[in-house]
């Protein structure tokens, strides 16, 4: 006897079986059309419409003309619905290559006409692609651009009132017209520079009341040596994140709302980049900190951070560190969790040092990343001076079996020692 089986999915409304296309990729939403005819025409009212190399795999140059008229009707068609999202990547090809002119500008000016919410391409060409109109769009949240060396230059009545998002990725910045961009983002909340440049600009003037996380990660690879000041007037920063070869200088707004930064200095190796890179520093506010260092520079110099309660180190490539360490750890006499990540040189006198009020007040929780057994002293000295002590995780993924084994033990015997009722959290 056949088995009937009741098709639950089809019975639900068009909206939220849209919804549930929208999440897989463009080629199966398409195959959905063959199940019935209640599902033929579902795939061209989904409202998130993502291109990736996967889209154009397998395509020759029969049915590339197939594939550019699909995407043109899909986009393109009258009466279709608001867009939420519409992206371009390029994992596996590029869609601007020269070789199958396919109508980017287009596509995004269809998109555009549709009310899209969200822009995200990665091409690797953006020359004459991008309409002037993308930048003067009324209905964009979010709009993305990883442009893979393109030099980038706004209209003059550039104007994004609703944008809240704003990422840019691999681009070179070559005047002020970004900062005039930034400026008409009345509503943004999240700006993004990831392995950017700035170029032929002395200034990077970030005004904006409203931006709630920042990131401004510099391209390090050629541009080493930046000539520009880095002013940022950003009152309401929640989150602030900085890689950087130390700019000549930094102007900071008081960031009351600051609760995480995370903060990674390369090339601090003169008096003058030193005094800079410890100005960056000063997020006096901020409840949880991350740093990345690789050269030392004077702790007496910072302020007391009071409201510190999360500190992540990772420092590399200098003697010292575990002095600096220490040093810095008294200026944070409320921390309350410390993860480590660095290689620990062995000879360190750890039982001279002086012992942070934080260890013997506040310090609860201890994470040791890339365990060797050169930290056994380092642990010794935690586990005697952090007395209230509630957790300690070491993670031993940089040894072989036998060092994992012997490390292992004189661990569980310094905890045993130091009589503290601790969880000892070993990731192998």
């Amino acid at each position: 006897m056949a088995m009937c089986v009741e098709d639950r999915i089809s019975s639900f409304p068009d909206p939220i079986l849209c919804h549930i296309l929208s999440f897989l990729p463009i080629k199966e939403a398409v195959r959905t059309s063959i199940i019935s005819t209640k599902w033929r025409y579902l795939f061209a009212s989904i409202s998130t419409i993502k291109f990736d190399g996967y889209s154009m795999s397998g395509l020759t140059d029969r049915n590339i003309d197939n594939f550019k008229n699909f995407v043109d009707r899909l986009l393109k068609s009258p009466d279709q619905v608001r867009l939420d999202c519409f992206r371009l990547s390029h994992e596996i090809c590029s869609w601007n290559d020269g070789d199958h002119d396919f109508d980017i500008s287009g596509w995004i000016c269809a998109a555009l006409c549709r009310g899209v919410k969200e822009i995200d391409l990665q091409l690797s060409y953006l020359e004459d692609i991008l309409p002037a109109v993308l930048f003067t769009c009324g209905s964009l949240v979010t709009l993305k651009l990883d442009a893979v060396g393109h030099k980038f230059k706004f209209p003059s009545d550039v104007c994004l009132g609703n944008l809240k998002t704003l990422h840019f990725r691999d681009s070179f910045f070559g005047d002020y017209s970004i900062l005039r961009l930034i400026s008409n983002c009345h509503v943004l909340e999240d700006l993004a520079f990831i392995e950017c440049d700035f170029y032929n600009t002395s200034v990077i003037n970030i005004q904006t009341p409203s931006l709630k996380r920042f990131i401004l990660d510099f391209d390090l690879g050629e541009f080493g040596d930046l000539k520009y000041v880095v002013v940022i007037n950003a009152p309401n920063l929640i989150y602030f994140q900085c890689t950087d070869a130390v700019a000549q200088g930094y102007t900071l707004s008081t960031m009351k709302s600051l609760e995480k930064a995370h903060i990674s200095i390369c090339d601090c190796d003169t008096i003058d980049s030193q005094t800079i890179a410890t100005h960056l520093i000063q997020v006096c506010n901020v409840r949880s900190l991350r740093l990345t260092i690789n050269e030392i520079f004077r702790t007496s110099k910072l302020p007391i951070f009071h409201n510190l309660i999360e500190f992540e180190f990772l420092g590399r490539g200098f003697n010292g560190r575990e002095i600096w360490l220490v040093e810095f750890l008294h200026r944070m006499p409320n921390l309350k969790t410390l993860t480590l990540n660095f290689p620990v040189v062995a000879g360190t006198q750890w039982k001279a040092l002086e012992v942070p009020s934080c260890l013997s007040f506040h310090l609860k929780e201890i994470e040791i990343s890339r365990f060797n057994t050169h930290m056994i002293d380092m642990v010794s000295y935690f586990l005697d001076n952090a007395i209230i002590l509630e957790k300690l995780i070491i993670s031993m993924d940089a040894l072989t079996v036998t060092q994992k084994k012997k490390a292992r033990n004189q661990l569980l015997q310094l905890v045993k020692s130091s009589k503290k009722c601790l969880k000892l959290v070993v990731i192998l």
